[in-house]
């Protein structure tokens, strides 16, 4: 574990009480400023990330990020909020010069997922998670993504005085979803006010992945697809093993569904038209191998990108599992919730943008990128307010492209070096914005 890194002291302002960067007409901070600081407070980033990644926190149970995020920012100068959106924080640095208001968010939450990285800094910590005790790992990044704002924190809190306007950092719980029966997210970090106190002009978000190191791809309008948690819901009737037509089938009655919603998504939509995806991921049923179960709940997620197609796919889906139940002799129901919408870049930004990500990696800014099938909760914020989302590459050097694991695999990991290109494109995305006319 790196311990506290004393070559912060070298950037001027990076501590509380340090002066903050010079500048004899209050311009904005240069380029090199921003590169010199972004690398001083490096060591710090990858600290705090390690840090994290050890202790893994699922969504609405953050206590110990969140605890951690609220002593940094204070220690920064920065006004805090704390508890908005249960476990959510929300950090208010007041530049030397009145502007606008821009707003840069992380998402903190881990997932249940087993770590198998082998990193010394594994997590090793599990939790309860819809009644389980399951393990939890940072298999998404999230954890890089807390780190990478509070290293923005760090260099903007040396840059106050020469800031023009404010910048809001949202720290926010619960992106991969509550467990069933709660709410968490974005949705309730709005509700709290993240966005109106004070009154947010325009949000940036960043997400990290496998893709090629340094690398910031985004593109215009929808970039990530909508989401929908999918779950099916089978009664039947409990029988014998050995006596099947006495009872419901229920390992049939989930292998036809499943084939059902492989069916409709490659079969009775235009997957040319528009990119979408039916997967089951969870199946439950039965506790013994010779008695047919009375009940079978399946879970899984369904992605889309435009509002016809999700209206489309519901009708489907749900006439679809009806109908299985009914030729079964069953009761069968799908039901969608915790909708994510279609993560939408508003053009004009996106245009915009490209200059202040040009010059966090030079050359290595892709404004057309492909859509990306996973979703993302900072929608709701850019439903509200004007937003842009960036992919960051993190993709180890010497691992392959096509053999480095997804986010949410248990061996996801990332290119620590890269922290500083997340850092210097989140402070100028904030420090041109204010300065945009």
């Amino acid at each position: 574990m790196i311990g506290r890194i004393s070559t912060l002291a070298l950037v001027a302002g990076l501590a509380v009480g340090a002066p903050a960067l010079s500048s004899q007409a209050m311009a904005a901070p240069s380029q090199a400023q921003v590169a010199a600081a972004a690398k001083a407070v490096q060591p710090k980033v990858i600290a705090w990330r390690r840090d994290i990644h050890e202790h893994p926190e699922l969504g609405n149970q953050e206590v110990r990020t969140s605890a951690l995020i609220a002593k940094e920012l204070k220690a920064l100068g920065f006004e805090v909020r704390e508890n908005v959106g249960k476990t959510g924080v929300v950090g208010i640095l007041k530049g030397g010069k009145p502007g606008k208001v821009v707003a840069l968010r992380a998402d903190m939450d881990a997932l249940p997922v087993e770590e198998k990285t082998g990193l010394p800094f594994a997590s090793k910590v599990t939790a309860t998670w819809e009644g389980r005790t399951v393990p939890v790992m940072h298999a998404c990044g999230h954890d890089t993504h807390v780190a990478m704002l509070l290293g923005t924190a760090t260099v903007l809190a040396g840059m106050k005085k020469d800031i023009k306007g404010t910048v809001v950092l949202i720290f926010q719980p619960a992106e991969e979803g509550p467990q069933a029966g709660e709410e968490g997210g974005a949705k309730l970090m709005i509700r709290d006010g993240a966005l109106d106190q004070p009154k947010v002009d325009a949000i940036f978000g960043l997400h990290i992945g496998p893709g090629d190191p340094h690398q910031l791809n985004y593109r215009p309008e929808g970039f990530y697809a909508s989401s929908d948690r999918l779950t099916i819901t089978v009664k039947g009737k409990q029988t014998h093993g050995a006596r099947p037509w006495a009872g419901v089938d229920m390992a049939s009655v989930a292998a036809d569904i499943i084939q059902a919603m492989n069916q409709i998504a490659a079969r009775q939509v235009d997957v040319g038209a528009s990119p979408s995806v039916v997967t089951i991921a969870v199946i439950n049923m039965g506790m013994r191998q010779n008695i047919i179960p009375e009940d079978l709940k399946m879970e899984g997620t369904m992605r889309t990108f435009s509002k016809a197609r999700h209206e489309d796919l519901v009708a489907k889906v749900q006439k679809a599992v009806s109908a299985i139940g009914d030729r079964y002799g069953a009761k069968a129901e799908a039901v969608f919730s915790q909708p994510y919408p279609v993560t939408y870049n508003d053009p004009a930004l996106s245009g915009w943008v490209k200059n202040s990500l040009e010059k966090a990696s030079p050359g290595k800014v892709d404004d057309k990128a492909a859509l990306v099938t996973g979703a993302e909760d900072f929608s709701m914020y850019a439903e509200k307010v004007p937003g842009v989302f960036v992919q960051l590459g993190g993709r180890k050097a010497d691992m392959p492209a096509a053999t480095a694991p997804a986010n949410h695999s248990p061996f996801f990991d990332v290119d620590e070096a890269v922290f500083e290109t997340g850092v210097r494109a989140e402070v100028f995305m904030a420090l041109d914005y204010l300065e945009k006319k």
